[in-house]
């Protein structure tokens, strides 16, 4: 699992590279009539523009099935199943991925904007007091807008320079969260098929 995730970053980091490369020339020669140099200026998208969009998508994704699961099965996980011959003792309920989450965004932006882990974040399970639905939502979104205020602040002088407080390079520590949010999406998936529901991603389209 460990080589996995590390696969999984340098993927997911060579591709925002990638597009933002692709996509930084194909602007500049798609604005190579405009009028004047401000207008060509206003259509490349930048840096921080494009890491925030991979936030919001991965947002938009993770608050979908946050939504989707019934409040009663957020403590569900698969060790309740008995299933023969499975190895899910101790992994996560559907809360505490959740929470899981919303603790590790702030542990990997918080470098990046200079904002305080909030004190009732102990580990990366986070706040053991979060327990209903409408309080974990609410922490998994004030997690992710720590996240667009730290995409924010992304440049191309900066993006490959170690905050203060950080261990990694700024872009590192922006692409990770999010690469980190979806592995922990892709779980959450399997437990609302583990419970009869269809994910909000999937619907509409066959299965």
């Amino acid at each position: 699992m460990r080589n996995e995730m590390r696969n999984l970053r340098i993927f997911f980091l060579s591709s925002v590279l990638l597009f933002a490369a692709t996509s930084l020339g194909q602007a500049a020669k798609n604005g190579a009539t405009a009028s004047t140099p401000q207008a060509q200026e206003s259509q490349l998208p930048t840096l921080a523009s494009m890491v925030d969009g991979q936030i919001s998508s991965v947002e938009k994704q993770v608050l979908e099935v946050a939504e989707a699961m019934p409040e009663d099965k957020y403590n569900f996980s698969p060790e309740t199943l008995n299933i023969p011959g499975d190895d899910y003792k101790g992994v996560r309920t559907f809360a505490v991925q959740l929470k899981h989450v919303a603790a590790s965004n702030y542990f990997i932006w918080s470098p990046l904007t200079g904002d305080k882990i909030p004190e009732n974040i102990k580990d990366g399970n986070g706040p053991a007091d979060l327990k209903t639905k409408a309080d974990i939502i609410k922490f998994l979104k004030d997690s992710f807008a720590l996240g667009h205020k730290a995409a924010a602040t992304l440049t191309a002088e900066n993006m490959s320079q170690t905050p203060e407080h950080g261990r990694s390079p700024r872009l590192r520590l922006a692409t990770f969260g999010v690469a980190h949010a979806y592995d922990h999406y892709g779980q959450m998936v399997e437990y609302l098929r583990m419970n009869g529901i269809v994910p909000p991603a999937s619907r509409g389209k066959s299965d």
